[in-house]
């Protein structure tokens, strides 16, 4: 009985120290990365682009701002912070890139968590998770 007993409490102290030690491995699994990196900067382009399609508004939003700019452990996706805002041009508008941003009532601004998968041997990239918030 005894030995049943520490058996059992050996199994649960074994079975805590693998789940905290996977626990503090995910929190690690995103680095910190330059945000010059060059799939990086296709992934973000990516995402404001992806984010301006699925928007039903007909105004383009355009990046201000990256902060967080993480890469997770031995792949190619990317965890960004972005913010964006509202510009003066419409969706089928040609140079979008450079659009002044809207000023007054028509201001918006909007903060962005995304994660980008990039293929970069397909040139494919995928959105895995996107959540917006107005700002």
């Amino acid at each position: 009985m005894l030995r049943t007993v520490m058996s059992w409490k050996v199994s649960m102290l074994v079975g805590l120290i693998v789940l905290g030690t996977h626990i503090w491995t995910i929190n690690k699994e995103f680095l910190d990365i330059t945000k010059d990196l060059d799939y990086f900067v296709a992934s973000v382009e990516f995402a404001v682009a992806q984010f301006n399609d699925n928007n039903p508004e007909e105004n383009t939003y355009r990046l201000l701002e990256v902060g967080r700019a993480q890469k997770k452990t031995w792949t190619m996706i990317f965890l960004m912070d972005l913010e964006l805002g509202r510009t003066i041009c419409k969706k089928h508008d040609e140079n979008i890139y450079n659009c002044p941003l809207l000023q007054g009532s028509g201001e918006k601004k909007v903060h962005c968590v995304f994660q980008v998968d990039a293929r970069s041997w397909f040139s494919h990239f995928t959105i895995l998770t996107s959540t917006c918030v107005l700002t």
